[in-house]
């Protein structure tokens, strides 16, 4: 492999041990895969949206659903002061009923709520853009730890979102890849300022998901443990 991240990468700057609540089931890996969406969420519901040209993870575009202000705004909730929490939901998200009220019905403080457009990737080239999110800029410490959660959309059983945790220099563990397979209506939810994470699209079109800021506590905890995947409890 010609890229490995060193100690230069802005990651490696991301706080890791804070005194923020978080989620027991988290503790073990960093993530916890849930059973499938219960809901079918229409094609319509993410091709018709207002897409922005941002680039995460790779050759990727963004739809806001929800933002620090309700603005299709694709910036990190700090350029408006706040921590990635309270969001307002944008228009976008008055083409997207059911997701809208999938997220409300986790009954956690939700932030940014996105749809991700990503482009065919191999190993190699998605290597190098693995990562660890800012998720918690600005966040009391007080409160609760915010994490993300993933529902694919589009079908790709070829792609998978690769994980690491960290090794004693705070970059990617090679010993603790693991792989979550990207099927349609897998859903997964994952510390992703703790874990590094990018993925690899093995596909032919784009690859559509969506992906929502949680904050730790009571509401996400229960919501995760009424959804765990059979073969992960």
């Amino acid at each position: 492999m010609s890229f490995w991240p060193n100690r230069e990468h802005w990651s490696v700057q991301i706080p890791l041990h804070t005194s923020h609540r978080r989620l027991d089931v988290l503790e073990p890996t960093g993530v916890v895969e849930l059973a499938p969406m219960p809901v079918e969420v229409p094609a319509s519901e993410w091709e018709t949206l207002e897409y922005m040209d941002w680039k995460s993870g790779g050759d990727t575009n963004f739809a806001p659903l929800a933002s620090a202000d309700g603005e299709l705004d694709c910036r990190g909730f700090w350029d408006k002061g706040k921590t990635d929490k309270d969001a307002l939901w944008t228009v976008n998200a008055e083409r997207t009923p059911t997701i809208r009220a999938y997220v409300d019905a986790v009954g956690a403080n939700f932030g940014r709520v996105r749809i991700i457009k990503l482009e065919p990737q191999d190993r190699e080239t998605a290597i190098r853009s693995i990562h660890r999110d800012d998720n918690n800029r600005f966040n009391p410490d007080d409160e609760g730890w915010v994490v993300r959660s993933w529902v694919e959309l589009t079908d790709n059983p070829d792609s998978y979102m690769l994980l690491m945790d960290n090794d004693a220099d705070g970059l990617p563990d090679p010993t603790t890849e693991r792989r979550v397979p990207l099927h349609r209506g897998a859903r997964f939810v994952v510390d992703t300022q703790r874990l590094w994470h990018v993925v690899v699209h093995n596909g032919t079109a784009p690859r559509y998901a969506l992906i929502t800021s949680f904050e730790s506590g009571p509401a996400l905890e229960s919501w995760i443990h009424a959804n765990r995947h059979p073969a992960h409890v």
